[in-house]
């Protein structure tokens, strides 16, 4: 992996192309991400190159964050991802890393934390068939049967069933750039990315190109 970046999205719009075909896009405010640290196989096992991401005020950093921001010369940063970079050698520590390091047709993979949905039935989690509509079959969003009778007398693992739903780590693969503001820091991304406006994404360059 040589390009990735963190950004937060702003939410979805429409774009029209040049022949006046409308392509959705979800905005997201790339950067700029200032490298807090550069990680090495020497002193730390393994190559990364490790970024901060949104200022942050001072009160809300507890002591050791804040020496590990002043010892890099940046700012104090809310978010602190790493990545395994595999030209990491080249970078700096107070290097900025912009929404200029994707370009315009480029794959990419983004990854976020999917909206919460709080507790959900089997037919909205899963997508399993409803009972019938009549009044008098009294089975209309219940989950159904569970397992069988004595043997083995247990639900097996895996079963779908309600619970909670959403608020988990998911990537979306193979998403194309379609415009940038590097002025802006501003990436255009074809389709939805997951999460709610304002969630961290984290954009990298695509591994199933």
């Amino acid at each position: 992996m040589k390009k990735a970046i963190l950004a937060t999205k702003v939410g979805m719009t429409q774009i029209f192309n040049e022949d006046g075909v409308l392509t959705p896009v979800t905005v997201l405010q790339a950067g700029p991400c200032a490298v807090t640290q550069v990680k090495t196989v020497e002193n730390d096992g393994y190559s990364a190159v490790q970024v901060g991401f949104v200022d942050q005020k001072e009160k809300a950093t507890n002591k050791p964050e804040k020496g590990h921001f002043e010892k890099a010369g940046v700012a104090a940063k809310k978010y602190v991802r790493e990545f395994r970079f595999e030209n990491a050698e080249e970078y700096t520590v107070g290097q900025e890393i912009k929404a200029d390091i994707f370009a315009e047709g480029d794959k990419i993979d983004a990854t976020a934390k999917s909206k919460g949905k709080g507790y959900a039935g089997g037919i909205k989690r899963h997508g399993l068939k409803s009972g019938p509509s009549a009044h008098g079959s009294k089975y209309h969003r219940h989950a159904g049967s569970n397992g069988s009778a004595t043997t083995p007398g247990r639900v097996f693992k895996g079963k779908k069933m309600p619970g909670h739903m959403g608020c988990k780590r998911v990537t979306i693969q193979n998403l194309e750039v379609v415009r940038i503001d590097v002025e802006n820091n501003i990436i255009l991304v074809k389709g939805a990315v997951p999460g709610p406006k304002k969630s961290l994404v984290m954009l990298k360059e695509t591994v199933k190109a």
